[in-house]
């Protein structure tokens, strides 16, 4: 019982502990509620103050700014009126001169106005009197006023026509002298880095024999042998009475040049009977293609020119085996080739074109015996076929004037092809020919009219023509070189240039008695 009671008092204490506890707990969150809440109404309180200052600051603020505002303005507005008035001030003057400088070109209008009518009074006056006057000269001399003008005029025109002439004798002459120094120099150059010498070749080789009983076995019984070989090379053999020696003849070199191979190889070997000629004949020709293509090759070589279609590089060595009066035309090539690169790079153009245009100027050369055509067509056609530039077909195409120049490489491709073929022992002509050449001169001098004598001299390289001096003055004479000059250049072809020479003389004789 004791213990139960004990439990009792300890659970009744216990309980009675815990609301005491609760109470003072409670009593405790209570004041700090009323505390806290007494801290929040003065936070609240504090912030309202701090909002109404700064609120007060910022309407302070707001209204400086909005009187500086005022200021600004009012400032910009009295400065803007001061502009305005100025401008209005500038306006007026402007008015007023405007209107002075209008009443005062009205007043000179008026003035004006009535000087032409002044002038317009004194411009009849004068008509009249200047048709009077000419009525008066027509009267007394007898000619009419465009009669007048007519002879007037034609004076004019004679002393306009006598000082172009003399104008132009003065131009041409300094540009010639000037041009021809220049030309001289650059031509010298180039003749000078390049001089070859020239050897005509004919139109026959010479077959050189051990003794003269081979031209019997070269013949062959009823000549079969020596028909044989003349029908497979299309050669003619000539066996006379020279010693020791067989004449090949024909305007063919490369068949000429295999008969001759064919023909040595056939003497060497002793064996000359129909299979035997047609076999040799075969070798032959094998082996002059061979050279064919190596004379090509050296040529491409000497000229330093590369990158050529193989095909044009054999046509270039069938040049090997062409001539034009007597002349290569393999070694002309190479040399137009060098003396145009020469000229070139004096003049400052392009080098390797003028060298590849040179090499390949007489490329129609190789096959103009096969094509129909103009040398100069047939070498343009054959570079445009194997991709040549159009600048290099117009070079070959144009230099004998066929065509016009598209480049200033052209043009000395021209120059040094005559250059080559001037050269003294380059080139040979036949005889009639160059008897028709001087007759065509002196006839195209002959007929000018006011000429007297004409002579063409020094190989037919200069023509001198004496004019009738009552009929041909000074500048005449120069009008009439100059037109000679280009019908010789329109009508004749010739290697180099030609020198046309007119000569005035007049002499006074009389005989003291």
């Amino acid at each position: 019982m004791d213990t139960i009671f004990v439990i009792l008092i300890a659970v009744v204490a216990a309980v009675v502990g815990a609301g005491i506890g609760y109470m003072v707990r409670k009593q405790a969150a209570e004041s700090k509620i009323g505390s806290a809440e007494e801290a929040a109404k003065n936070i609240l309180e504090e912030a309202e103050k701090q909002a109404q200052a700064a609120k007060r600051e910022k309407i302070i603020e707001a209204k400086e700014e909005v009187h500086k505002l005022r200021k600004d303005l009012e400032q910009e507005s009295r400065e803007r009126r001061a502009e305005f008035q100025r401008n209005e001030r500038r306006l007026v003057q402007k008015e007023e001169a405007l209107d002075k400088k209008t009443a005062f070109m009205e007043r000179k209008e008026d003035e004006l106005k009535s000087k032409e009518q002044g002038i317009a009074a004194i411009r009849e006056k004068a008509e009249e009197a200047l048709e009077q006057q000419l009525a008066e000269l027509e009267r007394l001399s007898g000619m009419t006023s465009d009669e007048a003008k007519e002879i007037l005029l034609s004076r004019v025109r004679e002393e306009v026509k006598h000082e172009m002439a003399m104008m132009i004798k003065e131009i041409e002459g300094q540009a010639k002298e000037d041009a021809e120094k220049k030309a001289r120099h650059i031509i010298t150059y180039a003749i000078q880095k390049f001089a070859a010498d020239h050897v005509s070749e004919s139109t026959v080789s010479v077959v050189s024999l051990p003794n003269d009983e081979m031209k019997g076995r070269i013949i062959g019984r009823e000549g079969r042998n020596i028909r044989t070989l003349e029908t497979l090379t299309g050669i003619d053999l000539i066996i006379d009475d020279t010693p020791e020696a067989v004449i090949l003849s024909g305007f063919d070199p490369i068949r000429r040049e295999v008969a001759r191979i064919a023909l040595e190889k056939l003497v060497s070997d002793g064996r000359i009977h129909p299979a035997r000629i047609e076999e040799m004949v075969e070798k032959a020709r094998q082996e002059v293609d061979v050279r064919i293509r190596e004379e090509g090759e050296q040529a491409t070589f000497d000229a330093g020119v590369h990158g050529l279609h193989p095909e044009l590089v054999k046509l270039l060595g069938r040049l090997r085996y062409r001539t034009s009066y007597g002349q290569n035309v393999l070694k002309h090539s190479i040399e137009v080739s060098h003396l145009a690169g020469a000229m070139a790079a004096e003049l400052g153009l392009d080098v390797k074109f003028a060298k590849r245009a040179g090499l390949l100027h007489d490329i129609g050369k190789a096959v103009d015996h096969e094509v129909e055509g103009p040398h100069v067509t047939i070498g343009g056609d054959l570079a445009r076929k194997y991709k040549e530039s159009r600048e290099i077909v117009n070079a070959i195409a144009a230099h004998h004037g066929d065509e016009d120049f598209l480049t200033l490489e052209a043009v000395l491709i021209q120059a040094a092809d005559a250059v080559s073929a001037a050269r003294p022992g380059a080139r040979r002509e036949t005889l009639e020919a160059y008897i028709k050449r001087l007759e065509k001169l002196e006839e195209i001098a002959d007929s000018f009219e006011g000429v007297d004598k004409a002579y063409a001299i020094q190989a037919g390289r200069e023509i001198r023509i004496m004019v009738k001096p009552e009929k041909v003055d000074d500048l005449a004479s120069v009008n009439m070189a100059r037109e000679i000059v280009q019908k010789v250049e329109d009508e004749l072809e010739y290697p180099g240039q030609i020198k046309i020479t007119v000569i005035r003389e007049t002499r006074a004789v009389d005989y003291a008695k």
